[in-house]
């Protein structure tokens, strides 16, 4: 990335503004076109959201969206769709055993009520609070339920089965802060009572220590802040075996999603972990020891996207993609979504623009005047993202943040007629995320509450 442009977030006002005019445009049109139908819409085929029958995994971001509209304007149509829906239709999410997603549809809607309700933005009404809360306690032993033991510690395994760990998790962890931090435990056999937190702390540990390289020799690949997609375990004795990917172009390469999830995940619970007492870490080694490990990770995952990345910060959708080969020197100029030969994918760019600005924020909390690179990161990676040939303006196109990628290596992403790979579609992963860091930036800009998923009770 070239960071040689300096940002600060107010620079970003008009174009927060008129993006989230863009987005309620998008809004209304699939609700419209979406609203009753069965199956989570996933990603667009000519400008209309289709579903996918993999897992539901993207049904929390479709009408989370709505709530974030509202906090964002305050629109009331926005926060109606949004609850309705959610009272509705997300209760078969909140027991659902066969996926790691939990974080990704249930934070992105009761968390998101349960936020706003705590901040004040909506009214207090008592059934609300206590539903939410119900709702993301039972969602975070349901998510913590799914695990595998390994010889220190353990982790979420994904929908892939035991053996399985992704690094994509590391976000859906937000569940297991919040359904601790309303003071529930798992249950289980003999009245057994299982810490949420020592589960969230585990598994980001697992997921440190076997997705993420830091360039200390584990292998010849061992590139600090490359990130593997998926972690394979032998079940037998719970020992680690080898990398895998199953979105990436190989176990050797970087999915650029999977970094970013890496990425905004351990920003994002450095953040939490920074308003629990001291006392809770002891079980693992006091807070240095936890903090420092997700620092670690933070940091190395940051350095690697800025130095992997093409100038202006949207990334092709693997770092080892076989034909960047063909396109040059790819990091000495902006990214092309409209080459012949690999896809960006902008998904992963309003992922780790989020990332950015936390793992900022953070440092500069723990130093003022510290991190300034990790913010410019982020602040120019929205600007790009909120702006053509990112910003979706066509008014029949359902998607906001086009140019993203779902699944390359199975080739289920749409490419249009005249061109060789993918382009010009949206994901609703990609316009949730998107939406959430241009949220997190106007709330700067306004000095309103800091954004934080963990801003549901007082202190």
């Amino acid at each position: 990335m070239n960071l040689s442009k300096r940002l600060i977030p107010a620079d970003l006002t008009a174009s927060i503004n008129r993006f989230w005019e863009v987005s309620a445009a998008k809004l209304r049109l699939m609700e419209e076109a979406y609203g009753d139908c069965e199956g989570a819409p996933v990603f667009t085929i000519k400008g209309r959201y289709t579903a996918r029958g993999w897992t539901e995994w993207t049904q929390g971001f479709q009408f989370g969206s709505a709530l974030l509209q509202f906090d964002a304007t305050l629109d009331a149509a926005f926060l109606e769709m949004g609850r309705q829906r959610t009272v509705t239709r997300m209760a078969p999410h909140l027991t659902h055993f066969g996926v790691h997603d939990h974080g990704f549809n249930n934070i992105s809607t009761y968390g998101t009520l349960l936020r706003l309700i705590h901040e004040e933005r909506i009214p207090e009404q008592g059934w609300e609070r206590r539903f939410c809360e119900l709702a993301l306690k039972v969602s975070g032993a349901v998510q913590a339920r799914r695990w595998t033991v390994l010889p220190e510690g353990g982790y979420v395994y994904s929908f892939n089965g035991p053996h399985s760990l992704f690094a994509d998790t590391i976000r859906s962890l937000r569940v297991l802060a919040v359904s601790h931090l309303l003071g529930h435990v798992m249950m289980g056999e003999r009245d057994e009572r299982i810490s949420l937190l020592a589960r969230l702390i585990q598994h980001a540990t697992a997921t440190a220590r076997y997705n993420v390289y830091f360039g200390e020799g584990r292998d010849v690949y061992d590139v600090r802040g490359r990130v593997a997609h998926e972690s394979l375990f032998n079940l037998n004795d719970g020992s680690y075996r080898c990398p895998s990917s199953q979105q990436g172009f190989s176990p050797f390469t970087t999915w650029t999603r999977g970094l970013a999830w890496v990425l905004l995940g351990f920003a994002e619970q450095l953040e939490f972990l920074a308003i629990l007492p001291d006392a809770e870490f002891l079980p693992f080694g006091g807070r240095a020891a936890v903090e420092d490990l997700f620092l670690k990770t933070a940091r190395a995952t940051a350095d690697f996207y800025i130095a992997e990345t093409p100038a202006d910060g949207i990334p092709y959708w693997d770092t080892g993609a076989p034909g960047l080969a063909r396109l040059g020197n790819v990091l000495d100029r902006p990214a092309d979504p409209f080459n012949d030969f690999e896809p960006v994918d902008s998904s992963a760019a309003a992922i780790a623009a989020q990332g950015f600005l936390r793992l900022g924020h953070h440092l500069k909390s723990k130093n003022p005047g510290a991190a300034t690179r990790y913010e410019q990161a982020g602040l120019q990676i929205l600007a790009t993202v909120i702006d053509e040939p990112y910003l979706s303006t066509a008014p029949d196109h359902q998607g906001l943040l086009l140019h993203s990628v779902y699944h390359r290596p199975n080739g289920w992403d749409h490419i249009p007629a005249g061109r060789k790979v993918p382009c010009g579609e949206s994901s609703m992963w990609g316009d949730y995320h998107v939406r959430e860091a241009a949220l997190y930036v106007k709330r700067q800009i306004e000095g309103k509450p800091y954004l934080a998923f963990w801003n549901i009770m007082a202190a």
